[in-house]
């Protein structure tokens, strides 16, 4: 019988490898956090872990995929109330795109993130 995976023991083990500059490693562990994540409904800690996810990528200097987790973990922040993580998401992928020297694509974020910052503004 094979042994239940445990998100937590994944994202600690993810962690330990961040830290170690082990950064493939570590991004399939939080990959693979944040599906049991999600699987429970833990949608913060699945939004997190896709946002180290990103880290490792990004570090990796594998832009292109950093952006796509940053922005998976911006979207389900946004979809689940967590905006103010969704918004440091987007501003990393927004950096992402500065690596990448796409104008364009960083103008149209910074516009997304003044405009969510503006709102979280408002609603205090």
């Amino acid at each position: 019988m094979a042994e239940k995976e445990d998100p937590v023991k994944l994202h600690k083990d993810g962690n330990t490898l961040y830290e170690l500059g082990k950064y493939e490693e570590a991004k399939e562990n939080f990959l693979r956090a944040s599906e049991l994540y999600l699987k429970a409904n833990n949608f913060f800690d699945a939004s997190y872990s896709l946002f180290k996810a990103g880290e490792c990528a990004f570090m990796l200097k594998a832009y292109d995929k950093a952006i796509e987790y940053f922005q998976k973990s911006a979207d389900l922040s946004f979809n689940k109330g967590f905006e103010r993580f969704g918004v440091t998401a987007l501003e990393y992928a927004r950096d992402c795109y500065k690596a990448l020297a796409q104008k364009e694509k960083v103008a149209e974020l910074e516009k997304k993130i003044k405009e969510i910052k503006a709102r979280l503004e408002e609603s205090f």
